[in-house]
């Protein structure tokens, strides 16, 4: 009996001891792998706050540094802001016979038929040939008078383009120039909207654009200048080929009209000589 009482014990014992190890005096079961895992867990929580605090602080530098870039200086615009000539209109001009209006008003407005007409009534105007003189006339002063009215019609068509556009490029500067002054006061804002990334790609595109108008503006001015250059190289080259045809002609018709001169000569002093008045 005794020895089964002693045998009974051990495995009593060795039942309760997992049972021991396994509670607490609260009741709360451990389990080593749950406990492992929850670990991990807040480690990983750990991490995930590190580096939420790291992208948050990232976030507010880029911000303190966008919201810095967006700031103009204060007195930016009064060290580098600058006045720049404008283009004005042409002011009354005395019209006492009545033929200057049309030509301030195309000077002022770039009209072209201001400009035309401006051009017939301040502009001296060459006259016509009567019917049936020019046809009698030799071919080569023929030749002589088509080149000179070639250079008044081709002058006449080069000024009154060039007013039409003088005209046209004043008419325009008022507008231009507000452009410009809008540019200027957008470029020189305090306006944290008018300093972001977008908004001054959209100055720089916008003063490109500007550019390039101004400079359309200009080759039209040098164009009428080469046009007017073109025109007095044409009037001396004229000059100076008409000055060789002369030269030409003379020495071509030179003996023939000496001949005739004193040919013409010898035959009065004869009949002058032969007359009984003479004698």
């Amino acid at each position: 009996m005794k020895s089964r009482i002693f045998t009974f014990v051990p495995v009593l014992a060795s039942l309760c001891a997992p049972l021991a190890h396994a509670q607490f005096g609260s009741g709360i079961v451990y389990d080593p792998t749950q406990s492992a895992h929850a670990i991990q867990q807040i480690q990983q929580a750990s991490q995930l706050y590190t580096t939420a605090v790291a992208t948050r602080n990232q976030i507010v530098s880029m911000y303190n540094l966008a919201y810095q870039m967006s700031q103009m200086p204060q007195n930016l615009a009064a060290r580098y802001k600058a006045d720049w000539a404008q283009w004005t209109s042409l002011q009354s001009t005395p019209n006492t016979y009545g033929n200057t209006s049309a030509l301030v008003n195309a000077l002022n407005f770039g009209a072209l038929t201001q400009a035309q007409q401006g051009y017939n009534g301040a502009y001296v105007q060459p006259q016509t040939y009567p019917s049936g003189s020019y046809s009698s006339l030799g071919t080569r002063t023929q030749a002589i008078v088509a080149n000179q009215y070639a250079t008044s019609e081709i002058a006449q068509s080069t000024t009154t383009n060039a007013l039409a556009t003088l005209g046209t490029i004043r008419s325009d500067s008022q507008s231009f120039a507000q452009k410009l002054a809008n540019l200027e006061s957008d470029t020189f804002s305090n306006d944290p909207s008018e300093q972001t990334e977008n908004a001054l790609l959209g100055k720089i595109n916008s003063a490109t654009l500007l550019q390039i108008h101004s400079q359309e503006n200009t080759n039209q001015l040098l164009a009428a200048s080469v046009q007017q250059q073109l025109l007095a190289q044409k009037q001396q080259i004229d000059a100076q080929n008409r000055a060789i045809n002369n030269a030409i002609y003379f020495q071509q018709n030179f003996p023939n009209v000496m001949q005739l001169t004193t040919g013409g000569m010898t035959q009065s002093i004869q009949s002058i000589s032969l007359s009984p008045n003479a004698r």
